[in-house]
């Protein structure tokens, strides 16, 4: 069969669902850029005896970050949808807040990113279930989940630094 410009998807969810799961992928990916964005200026910017450590942990992060911006992007494609893709949307649709003070010590850094991947954890466990159970969508439930983990494992990173 050939297809056409408007090749219809027919994956077992309906539009209405692939609408609302996309709208919530959005909003994820919102958060992850902004994240994103936060973990780079404080590898850039972070200063003092850990420098270097803190530096290369940083970069870390948000190249682990950049995958899953990736990720969550695609994952609204797969669903006929478009990602978001604009600074101004990302700012408009994330839970989170940019890091504005330029001379944070690595403290406050860590403590602001480890609160930034606790919010997105808690915003994945919320819509977790309605995704699969309200929406019918089980292949994004189980991708949330093992987002979710990733996001636990750098909150732990975190944690345990400021312990």
């Amino acid at each position: 069969m050939a297809l056409t410009k408007t090749a219809k998807i027919d994956i077992g969810i309906s539009e209405d669902n692939r609408q609302a799961v996309a709208n919530i992928l959005n909003h994820l990916l919102a958060d992850e850029f902004v994240l994103y964005t936060k973990t780079r200026k404080f590898h850039w910017n972070v200063k003092g005896i850990h420098f270097h450590d803190l530096h290369l942990f940083f970069e870390s992060q948000y190249k682990e970050l950049a995958e899953v911006m990736d990720e969550v992007a695609e994952r609204i494609r797969k669903l006929g949808h478009y990602s978001l893709g604009t600074l101004q949307q990302f700012l408009d649709e994330t839970n989170l807040l940019e890091h504005t003070d330029d001379g944070s010590s690595a403290e406050i850094m860590i403590e602001a990113l480890l609160e930034d991947h606790e919010t997105i954890i808690r915003e994945l466990r919320k819509a977790i279930d309605p995704i699969q159970e309200k929406h019918k969508d089980a292949g994004t439930a189980d991708f949330l989940t093992g987002l979710m983990e990733q996001h636990e494992s750098m909150a732990w990173m975190l944690r345990s630094m400021l312990q």
